[in-house]
């Protein structure tokens, strides 16, 4: 339809692409609702089409260049593979069948005219200062806010964001607030007002990020030629203030505090930890010591300044607030009290998020900074008070129920959304317990344009904008903001319910900002010394990722040569029967309760296959791919985007089709599955062995694959010889198979099924990546590297086997029985020293226990 206006335009001589897109915009866009305001014309809606539209808009789509609407379905391809490129994601936990999404970013930016902007801009600023205010006079002021009744005492102190415990705390410059974010609509006057207010730990200040990066380079011209406002000074901003204010001065350490990968905006939180350079942490990464906050690294205990959190007060520490918190730090308050660490927000403005607050906002504002609030919000009232809601209760479809905390036990409501049938029981809520109930006057949502389904449509949209304090009592707010915008046909937005976002483009009458994040240039003597910080925790999921990984490819490789082992026509005999069972048994392929081999050969195949089943027991290969994906998650910003597709293919491959149902076809099923999985497991493994930095934290994964390797083939080779078969040739053969050593052995060997060549191929051979030598001489390679003092390394590789204390001679020595003393001997040793260095690279690197002062850097 496009290309025929084009065309048809042309041959009349009057084609210009950048008139005509704007008209093209203007009539393909959908109708508003009535009633709402429509951002593309300006104005509020009447339900018709073809208005004229809104001068910003008009001069956008004139901009889209000789493409014009053409290139939108292109452009929206583009989007959709950056963003998958990028891996940036969302976690939709109210969505257990898709718990993790990949980012929703529309096409359009949201355009705000400088006009609106310097109104939103000082409304803002004007309300950060408020809310600092407030909070100071309530933990070291006078209360006034109480005492002259600005507040109700039980809105306050009977929230459960009200902190008791820091009574009497100021933070570092008396800045309570270093960031608060507001949610804004406009109504159908034109006028912007305030929805909501977060001041705990806002997020979206990264996904912002994100989506600028993102639509920018799709519209370059547009963005440029708008004068759209830059991001980096508002950033810059925050660092600088938080360095300032430091207990710790300029050279402070800055961590972001997150709940973790189960955070619905862990992506942001990785994004914005790697764009203002700092360190990444969850709860587990850090301790209070003496009253001093520390990040448990690879290198020791480095000591912690600045925490700027995105975790809400009560989880921070559960020694003083949520005591079932497992994602803060013990003693954090306690910190913070002694003046050891500044916590950005500081803890304990939680009440300041009830829509309760809301009501009140302008009487505080003039009595407290002697000037009317210049934003206003959404008429707003608290139940608690006695009559003030008899009024509203009338035309209850008027109103949005709205619980006042978080405890309350229901969820923001809006009642036009409701039969009428269903208003009584809401009224009996409200005048049961009015305390926990706020009302908030129902504003129909502005649209904003999007692209859909190669459609100029239109969708119900919130923005939401930050406020940054620049620690000297002023406030500069980010031109930018996130835009969220409803489902389609919705007035709702919820990220968690299918919503989506939008950039939102400032556009400045003035110069634009070219500050940038960027740091000066860096010394040739600024990198000496210089090293990515590797904290315990991603250090310890490093490990263990290397050992899941080890294990699934032990477990893959050894279920198929099992059922091929019983499903071939050889008599395989006590012995080799006795090995596979023992093997099988030890690694969890299945279960205690399985038949003897021996005894019941097509019984333990059944068990061997049902193992591949998802739920049919708690050990094998399903629950080490599990645990891999478990690990893989906590460091998922250390892993490169196809490192963690070939995880996540592992972890959701289907072993055994549930369409097999036929028991003699299960086997053969089960076996092409396996294939399936070592093909991506070795992918995985390539991964790890050629594209990983080699860090510290690739040492802990790489020593955490060899301790494995190093368990499981011995375990493996100590059961060949102590059932003796080794001994037969399908023994002989199946142990080569399992050290993955079959073509090397025959190419050295022939047909000779030696012992001695043998020994020496699988214990000794230091060139072989499957012999315990190789595997022993790597891992000891691995620990000199470890970070620390020269003799505490040694004492660590002392506890890893010694590949040279191992003689060819010594370990073929055998009585009359076959039993093999001195290879019995080593290999019992090797699985003990394994087990005891796995502890110790634990007690030391992981958990920090009983280190030595210099570690706590000089406190």
């Amino acid at each position: 339809m496009v290309s025929l206006f084009q065309s048809q335009s042309q041959s009349q001589g009057s084609f210009d692409p950048g008139e005509d897109c704007a008209a093209l915009a203007r009539d393909l866009a959908s109708p508003v609702i009535p009633g709402h305001w429509d951002e593309l014309r300006g104005g509020v809606s009447d339900g018709g089409a073809g208005a004229p539209l809104a001068p910003l808009w008009d001069h956008f789509f004139r901009l889209l260049g000789s493409g014009g609407f053409d290139s939108l379905s292109a452009r929206q391809q583009q989007l959709l593979q950056q963003i998958h490129d990028d891996g940036v994601t969302y976690n939709v936990h109210a969505d257990a069948a898709q718990a993790v999404r990949a980012w929703s970013v529309d096409l359009f930016p949201l355009l705000v005219d400088s006009a609106s902007w310097k109104q939103i801009s000082t409304g803002i600023a004007q309300r950060a200062a408020l809310l600092n205010t407030i909070l100071a006079d309530l933990y070291t002021g006078p209360q006034r806010t109480l005492k002259e009744g600005l507040l109700p005492p039980a809105l306050v102190q009977g929230h459960p964001g009200y902190l008791r415990a820091l009574h009497g705390h100021a933070p570092p410059g008396n800045i309570w607030l270093h960031i608060a974010a507001f949610d804004l609509a406009r109504g159908p006057d034109g006028v912007w007002r305030v929805v909501n207010q977060r001041v705990q730990a806002p997020s979206g200040l990264g996904y912002l990020l994100e989506n600028r990066i993102l639509i920018s380079r799709l519209f370059p011209d547009a963005f440029s030629h708008l004068k759209v406002q830059r991001l980096a000074a508002s950033y810059r901003l925050l660092m600088d203030t938080l360095l300032r204010l430091s207990p710790g001065g300029v050279g402070s350490r800055v961590v972001l505090l997150t709940p973790g990968p189960y955070s619905e905006t862990y992506f942001e939180q990785v994004y914005l930890a790697r764009y203002l350079g700092i360190t990444l942490a969850e709860g587990s990464d850090l301790t209070v010591r003496e009253d001093r906050l520390y990040l448990k690294t690879l290198r020791g205990l480095e000591p912690v300044h600045v925490v700027l959190r995105r975790l809400d007060d009560s989880f921070c520490d559960p020694l003083e607030l949520r005591p079932d918190s497992m994602l803060g730090v013990a003693g954090l308050l306690q910190a913070v009290r002694a003046g050891n660490v500044l916590v950005a927000n500081a803890l304990g403005a939680g009440f300041l998020e009830s829509p309760a607050v809301q009501g009140f906002l302008p009487k505080l504002c003039e009595t407290l900074l002697g000037e009317p609030l210049k934003l206003p919000s959404l008429p707003t009232w608290w139940c608690g008070e006695p009559g003030v809601c008899d009024a509203p209760m009338d035309d209850l479809r008027a109103w949005v129920i709205k619980p006042v905390h978080a405890e309350c036990g229901f969820e923001p409501t809006v009642m036009a959304s409701l039969d009428y049938g269903q208003l009584p029981a809401w009224r009996e809520r409200v005048q049961s317990s009015p305390a926990l109930v706020t009302l908030q006057q129902y504003q129909p949502l502005p649209h904003v344009p999007v692209w859909s389904n190669e459609r100029l449509a239109a969708r119900a949209a919130m923005l939401r904008v930050y406020a940054l304090s620049d620690g000297r009592g002023g406030w500069r707010v980010l031109p930018g903001g996130l835009v969220r915008t409803a489902p389609r046909g919705g007035n709702t937005v919820s990220m968690q319910r299918g919503g989506s976002s939008q950039d939102a483009w400032i556009i400045t009458g003035d110069a634009v900002d070219s500050s940038t994040l960027l740091p000066e240039p860096m010394r040739p003597q600024d990198l000496i010394n210089h090293h990515r910080v590797v904290t315990s925790r991603a250090a310890e999921n490093l490990y263990w990722l290397g050992r899941y990984c080890e294990r699934a490819e032990f477990s893959a490789r050894l279920a198929r040569i099992t059922l091929r082992a019983l499903s071939g026509d050889d008599d395989l005999g006590p012995a080799v029967c006795d090995m596979l069972d023992q093997w099988c048994r030890s690694t969890g392929l299945v279960e205690k309760e399985a038949p003897d081999l021996r005894d019941n050969p097509q019984g333990f195949e059944h068990c061997v296959v049902r193992g591949l089943v998802p739920g049919q027991h708690a050990g094998g290969i399903v629950q080490n791919l599990q645990a891999l994906g478990h690990a893989a998650t906590q460091v998922r910003e250390r892993l490169g985007g196809d490192h963690r597709q070939w995880i996540a293919s592992a972890t959701a491959l289907e072993l055994l089709p549930t369409a097999s149902r036929r028991e003699e076809l299960q086997s053969a099923q089960a076996l092409r599955g396996l294939e399936q999985l070592t093909e991506v497991l070795s992918a995985i493994t390539g991964a790890q062995t050629d594209r990983m930095t080699r860090d510290d934290g690739w040492r802990l994964l790489s020593i955490g694959r060899h301790i494995e390797r190093l368990l499981l083939l011995g375990q493996a080779l100590a059961v060949a010889f102590r059932s003796g078969a080794v001994h037969s040739d399908s023994g002989f053969n199946l142990l080569l198979a399992l050290f993955d050593s079959t073509i090397t052995y025959r190419a050295l060997y022939q047909k000779r099924l030696e012992v001695p060549p043998l020994l020496d191929l699988l214990m000794l051979d230091r060139e072989n990546p499957r012999a315990l030598g190789w595997v022993a001489q790597t891992l000891r390679a691995r620990m000199a590297r470890l970070p620390g003092e020269a003799a505490d390394k040694e004492a660590l590789i002392a506890l890893a086997p010694d590949p040279d204390d191992w003689h060819l001679p010594e370990l073929c020595t055998h009585t009359q029985e076959l039993h093999y003393t001195w290879l019995d001997l080593a290999l019992t040793q090797s699985i003990d020293l394994a087990w005891r260095l796995s502890d110790e690279i634990s007690r030391r690197y992981f958990a920090h226990a009983s280190l030595p002062d210099r570690t706590l850097g000089g406190y």
